[in-house]
């Protein structure tokens, strides 16, 4: 499947058809959230298509750019889901970033959600009319390329990320990343490699642990942590929240498919006068339930996954605290080594020059993460804001779209 997810019935399963998602839709282009890029023309990077097959999603990356750093000024390259993780991976393990924020991995396609409702509706196609099927097979296709758009731009926005940062766009992986035209040959992760992930996971949990007890010795990181891990509590509960809102109304949607179809099938049985008036509003259910559905399309992606994406990106600052934590519990060692160093009266140069070291690195890092972090806040002001009167003007004109069905069913009742 190229760029969207429409399924047609095919014997008693299912298949793919194409529906050119992303290459009709480019001129109305949805993203998974507005963010303040501040974008640098001389490097422009998105993902025009997308190929679905089974587990898996091939994108296309496109780069325009003036930067004599690269080969030709447009190209595009075919890459995997897991190229991106490699990409973040790479970034987060290169020490020299040690003082940034690196914007977190997109997460990984997941489609099984739509799919199993493509699966179960194909199985109940037999109970239900051709018109209730027809409706729900339509709300379903729009679901799964609600779900596809968002994974692609999920993506595009990551590489734009990068792309925007005045050091990281110049990282010679990422360059690669963007200009090879072969297969990287990324693998997936075996289970010893998984083993050593989770491990490495199991220290760092042990490190924040031993982390916590550290006196601070900026009054600035000490606010920064407290208000990272409140705000992250309450963010992924205002996140699951959002998330039960939008799965109510999209169920509110689903249910006037059937409110349609029985009035639909109780005019039948009553008489003409009566039955004009069933199948009106039979019809103003239909078209509430398309409104229901925008509804709850519009405040998933300017909410929910606002909201989302702002809990992958506090994780990522609270990653960046961690690092310099780290770096100031080396700094302080040192400066231990180096008494005790000095009281023994050996190796004093060689402790000396460790010392100096932990605490250029200490004082590189907290240089840059304060920048970062102030970074971050002014940007994250900007993104909820937008969001937030974008969703806002999107409510009022749904808003004004169901007045307007209801009053001209009410104006057809009183004529």
């Amino acid at each position: 499947m190229r760029g969207g997810g429409g399924r047609e019935a095919a014997g008693g399963g299912w298949r793919y058809r194409d529906m050119a998602l992303l290459r009709d839709g480019a001129k109305n282009k949805l993203r998974s959230v507005s963010v303040d890029l501040n974008v640098d023309p001389s490097l422009q990077i998105d993902i025009p298509d997308a190929l679905s097959e089974k587990d898996r999603v091939k994108f296309t990356v496109h780069t325009k750019t003036t930067l004599p750093a690269f080969q030709s000024p447009e190209f595009s390259v075919t890459r995997q889901h897991e190229d991106f993780v490699w990409l973040h991976d790479t970034l987060s393990e290169t020490e020299e970033y040690a003082g940034l924020i690196i914007p977190p991995a997109p997460s990984k396609p997941d489609f099984d959600g739509p799919r199993e409702k493509m699966q179960k509706l194909g199985e109940g196609e037999v109970s239900m009319t051709k018109e209730e099927f027809a409706k729900m097979k339509q709300e379903l296709e729009a679901e799964y390329l609600a779900v596809f758009k968002k994974t692609v731009s999920s993506h595009e926005i990551f590489l734009q990320r990068i792309s925007s940062h005045p050091v990281l766009s110049k990282d010679h992986n990422f360059c690669v990343f963007l200009e090879y035209d072969q297969d990287l040959s990324v693998r997936r992760k075996n289970t010893k490699e998984m083993l050593g992930f989770l491990l490495k996971s199991v220290v760092k949990s042990a490190d924040e642990i031993l982390l916590s007890g550290v006196k601070e010795v900026d009054d600035f990181f000490e606010q920064e942590k407290t208000f990272l891990v409140n705000y992250h509590n309450r963010i992924k509960d205002a996140c699951a929240k959002a998330d039960k809102m939008t799965r109510s109304r999209k169920n509110v949607a689903d249910d006037y498919i059937y409110t349609s179809a029985c009035l639909n099938s109780l005019a039948l049985e009553e008489p003409t006068v009566i039955k004009k008036y069933l199948l009106k509003v039979a019809e103003l259910f239909e078209k509430l339930r398309k409104v229901e559905s925008r509804i709850s399309s519009d405040e998933d992606l300017k909410l929910s996954e606002l909201l989302r994406y702002y809990m992958l990106n506090i994780d990522a600052a609270k990653d960046l605290l961690y690092r310099r934590a780290r770096a100031l519990v080396g700094y302080e060692n040192s400066n231990k080594a180096l008494d005790k160093a000095r009281l023994k009266s050996k190796d004093v140069n060689l402790a000396e020059a460790h010392q100096q070291d932990c605490y250029q690195k200490f004082e590189k890092i907290s240089e840059s993460a304060k920048q970062e972090l102030i970074s971050f806040k002014q940007k994250r002001i900007i993104a909820f804001r937008k969001n937030l009167i974008e969703m806002a003007e999107l409510e009022i004109k749904h808003a004004k779209n169901n007045v307007s069905l209801l009053q001209s069913c009410i104006d057809l009742f009183k004529n």
